[in-house]
């Protein structure tokens, strides 16, 4: 049972919405969390990720009652008593187990943040707004013993590190930044978790290639090419393609097979148990370097521990948000007037007020419904196709297929297009660092705005929030 809200609570009598900012699941693994709540993703400069809570933390409490004492259809409002604005969170990992005290942020419901408008128009720019899927052939279990993973709190590595070859040193050293993200400590001479790992890439002893099909058919020829199949590289913090093989691939079709793997061994309770394992099977026609691929799997692979959803065929979200952060919210009905301004946020400083009325933003009008701006950007998006990098194309979560980034030669064509004030493009000042809408690199916000009967003008340097999550979906 899901709740993809980043906790959203609506008092409806008041008109706010309060969260979080956290995505959390009602636990079924009897290893982490049975029958309470997990948090899967914590959402950057919330009052969560403020407070110190992080993704595989156990919420055992509300306010001091058990979780375990509601109902599951209760869940959402028992965590958000609507008589208070800070709420205590008891927490447990493998840490132990403490009292959190997160505030609740509070917006009108009649509003829309500056994150929310991110995503409406991430066509603008696609290279900084993105949700998308992909997978990986992993295959995970873990013991069938209700042994509860909190109690391991240390690790180490099978070997002496003088006896290992480099590359499993390597692999060792990408688990261990891993585990120690989960709060585990690398203990030589004690540990309560053992980690063994397995590689290998071979040649395919059954590989039988392909018979040319000869054929003149343009359409045929392009049905024999492969789908290309893309992975999200953590620690650059992007999306590489892969010389992989697709899913659904016959085994036979692979010249080479590459292996890698690594288990848990309970080392405290049951010696020699298996704990957890994970093994990544892929299928290619290339050589490829293993050091490079544990580089980018290892973080993968992990996400699954302590926390396993799902045994086969991990389905990953990453959704991407790079964007001007002003703090202006605004009216969803009248999209022209700031609903609120966010406290100590650039606009706050500047002093610009709720229900200002805005003109322009960097020149660009303001003064169109809601639906006007939308209709427009949907026509945007149709007129511009032909600037895009189709090398690029990809399909979002929504199903979208047509998601391309623009092509870097028509950089100065596409910035001509944001600044046809035909194409209402005032919300491009959310990323207005990039350099197919701001070639100057100025990044700066100028807002023209009403004031009753006064004309304002204010200048602001926005902060540039990056917000990245990856989740096993």
């Amino acid at each position: 049972m899901i709740f993809l809200a980043s906790l959203f609570s609506a008092a409806h009598s008041q008109e706010v919405s309060c969260r979080y900012g956290f995505i959390y699941e009602i636990s079924n693994s009897p290893n982490w969390g049975k029958d309470k709540l997990v948090i899967t993703s914590v959402y950057a400069y919330s009052p969560a990720e403020k407070a110190g809570i992080k993704p595989f933390d156990i919420i055992e409490e509300v306010e001091g009652i058990p979780i375990t004492e509601n109902e599951l259809d209760d869940i959402y409002s028992f965590l958000n008593p609507e008589d208070k604005d800070i709420v205590e969170l008891t927490i447990k990992n493998v840490n132990g187990v403490r009292k959190e005290k997160i505030i609740k942020e509070c917006k009108s419901l009649q509003s829309l943040s500056e994150y929310q408008l991110c995503t409406a128009f991430s066509m603008y720019a696609v290279e900084y707004s993105q949700e998308r899927f992909f997978s990986c052939p992993f295959i995970t279990s873990q013991t069938k013993d209700p042994v509860d993973f909190t109690q391991f709190k240390t690790f180490s590595f099978f070997g002496r590190d003088s006896e290992q070859p480099e590359l499993a040193l390597k692999i060792n050293e990408l688990i261990r930044k891993e585990l120690g993200k989960r709060g585990l400590d690398f203990d030589p001479v004690n540990p309560d978790l053992l980690v063994h790992i397995y590689y290998s890439f071979n040649k395919n002893a059954n590989f039988k290639p392909k018979t040319p099909i000869k054929t003149t058919s343009k359409t045929s020829h392009e049905s024999e090419k492969n789908e290309d199949v893309y992975r999200y590289d953590i620690t650059n913090d992007r999306m590489v393609k892969m010389p992989f093989l697709p899913p659904g691939t016959i085994e036979s079709e692979a010249e080479y097979i590459l292996k890698l793997g690594f288990r848990l061994e309970d080392n405290k309770l049951t010696k020699g148990r298996v704990l957890w394992e994970c093994e990544a099977n892929e299928l290619l026609n290339e050589s490829f370097s293993l050091e490079e691929f544990a580089a980018l799997h290892v973080p993968l692979m992990s996400m699954q521990y302590p926390y396993m959803k799902y045994g086969r065929n991990v389905q990953f979200r990453i959704s991407k948000k790079v964007y001007n952060y002003t703090g202006v919210n605004y009216f969803i009905d009248n999209i022209s007037v700031i609903a609120s301004i966010d406290p100590y946020s650039p606009a706050a400083i500047a002093g610009i007020l709720p229900y200002d009325q805005l003109d322009a933003i960097n020149d660009k009008r303001m003064d169109r419904t809601a639906k006007q701006f939308t209709a427009t950007y949907h026509t945007f998006i149709v007129n511009t196709m032909k600037y895009k990098d189709i090398n690029t194309r990809f399909t979002d979560v929504n199903g979208f297929p047509d998601c391309m980034y623009w092509n870097t030669l028509k950089y100065p064509l596409v910035v001509k297009e944001f600044n046809n004030k035909k194409n209402l493009t005032a919300f491009s000042y959310l990323f207005n660092f990039a350099p197919f809408i701001n070639p100057s690199e100025n990044n700066t916000c100028s807002m023209k705005l009403r004031r009753e009967k006064e004309k304002l003008e204010f200048i602001l340097r926005p902060e540039i929030r990056t917000e990245v999550t990856i989740v096993v979906d």
